[in-house]
């Protein structure tokens, strides 16, 4: 009874509709996040650029595309390149066993032994809190 009301091409249709409006909804995450994540506009730019998506989104996602989505892949590579950085940092430092009042008393010891001048234990120390 079902298929007589509802044929087999409109289900396919429906289908298309909810993968199209699925791919546009991550389409403009993308472009919010890239909006956000470039240092290279202005705070004023990035509001215009919001605003005209948020008002024409259509229009505003493909004229970003357009005049941005170039360098798109850059900033994202640059931003993964970041994280990155520092989930290393934080591993070694979590890796290392040793916190940060350990290893300042590990370098006054030194100092006090004179192994280290002042300017090389300040910027060990600077190295650690930094």
């Amino acid at each position: 009874m079902t298929a007589t009301t509802y044929p087999i091409l409109d289900i396919f249709w429906t289908m298309l509709e909810f993968f199209l409006f699925f791919i546009w909804i991550w389409l403009a995450v993308m472009v919010f996040g890239d909006i956000f994540r470039s240092h290279d506009i202005s705070g004023w730019s990035k509001a215009l650029w919001v605003i005209f998506i948020v008002f024409l989104p259509y229009l505003g996602v493909f004229l970003y595309l357009l005049f941005r989505g170039g360098s798109m892949h850059e900033r994202a590579a640059n931003q993964a390149a970041l994280q990155h950085r520092a989930s290393l940092r934080y591993f070694e430092h979590v890796g290392s066993g040793s916190s940060s009042a350990d290893q300042l008393h590990k370098l006054a010891e030194l100092k006090e032994k004179g192994f280290l001048t002042d300017s090389e234990f300040e910027a060990e120390k600077a190295k650690i809190l930094g």
